[in-house]
């Protein structure tokens, strides 16, 4: 099949680029802006095995959104590499036509074991999670009273692998703001993009109120004053990270600010769920069932067109309108399960 040469656009205009495939809901932590473990505790009802999509049925959907225009695909979870034979699947996405790039969002925990297969089968690049660089205050925040060294052990392996990797840290008022400038200062010079982003209201169980936001200019003023920073340009359209240059050459940073800079403008991305339903917008109420029409058999041009018909119609603009929309208490899809 051959990417499509005019990708489909929504009512504002914007092009279907991007697809984050969802491939587990599990996880090993239980951080507290995610999945806190009053929440997801020991008898969470996790999603049982034939509930998932089949890896066969994730590849025949991409192969279809390639089709649509999509270009990069990004595997996320739960923790994605909880799921077994990932590999395979990045190696099955690789041979797909139009897709041009192939990413991972992770813990790290597993990397180890995993980074060499992952990069042999096609993998690019990684984005791994990690909200301190001191033990004391990690362990506060992933609920399983864990160290940063598994992480850390992570991070090496995956550039000993020869993958791209960006290290991405929610900063949240009270939990963790104290080390944004140990962050920095750790990865500054090691051939890592650190991110911050901006604790965000996802979902209804992260206690998420507006004070508790740590902005994009405190984030920057903070660093700029130690290791003084420039901004840069944006890499590709639609890109959600505000980019910023060391003086020195010692690398970049990044800013992800959905809280005080909408990016819905140029918002290019769909999400997939692990039991198979997409979402238009990382903060959408509910979802549409393709695993249902999967399932049924569909012919491949009814499952091109019902995607082109829900794209089509979206109007998606959440951080445009959140004040409006917080008022009205809507409810929203945890983001463990559409992996952010």
């Amino acid at each position: 099949m051959q990417a499509h040469q005019s990708p489909i656009t929504d009512v504002f205009g914007r092009p279907l680029r991007d697809l984050r495939i969802s491939v587990i809901d599990r996880c090993n932590l239980r951080c507290n802006y995610c999945m806190p473990k009053e929440i997801f505790g020991d008898d969470y009802p996790f999603l049982p095995e034939h509930e998932l999509l089949s890896f066969e049925e994730m590849t025949r959907l991409v192969r279809t959104f390639a089709q649509l225009g999509v270009e990069k695909v990004r595997i996320t979870g739960g923790e994605p590499l909880m799921r077994k034979n990932l590999d395979a699947f990045i190696a099955d996405l690789t041979n797909i036509s139009g897709i041009k790039d192939i990413a991972l969002t992770t813990n790290a925990f597993f990397l180890p074991r995993q980074a060499k297969r992952l990069k042999a089968a096609g993998l690019k690049r990684v984005n791994i999670s990690l909200d301190a660089i001191e033990d004391d205050v990690f362990k506060q925040i992933n609920g399983k009273g864990v160290v940063t060294l598994p992480v850390l052990k992570g991070i090496e392996a995956a550039q000993q692998a020869g993958l791209e990797v960006k290290v991405n840290m929610v900063v949240k008022k009270g939990m963790n703001e104290s080390q944004i400038l140990p962050m920095a200062r750790h990865f500054k010079g090691q051939d890592v993009i650190l991110r911050f982003i901006e604790f965000m209201d996802v979902g209804n169980h992260n206690g998420w109120d507006f004070n508790n936001v740590v902005s994009k200019q405190e984030i920057i003023d903070t660093i700029h004053q130690e290791m003084p920073l420039e901004k840069a340009e944006e890499n590709y359209y639609g890109e959600v990270a505000s980019r910023y240059q060391y003086k020195d050459g010692q690398g970049e940073i990044g800013v992800i600010s959905s809280v005080t800079d909408s990016f819905c403008g140029t918002c290019t991305r769909l999400r997939l769920s692990a039991d198979g339903k997409l979402y238009t917008c990382l903060f959408a109420s509910s979802g549409y069932d393709i695993r249902s029409k999967l399932r049924a058999g569909v012919a491949d041009d009814q499952l091109t067109k019902s995607i082109a018909e829900l794209w089509s119609l979206r109007r998606d603009r959440y951080s445009d309108e959140r004040s409006e929309l917080k008022r009205t208490n809507r409810p929203k899809i945890e983001m463990s399960y559409i992996g952010g």
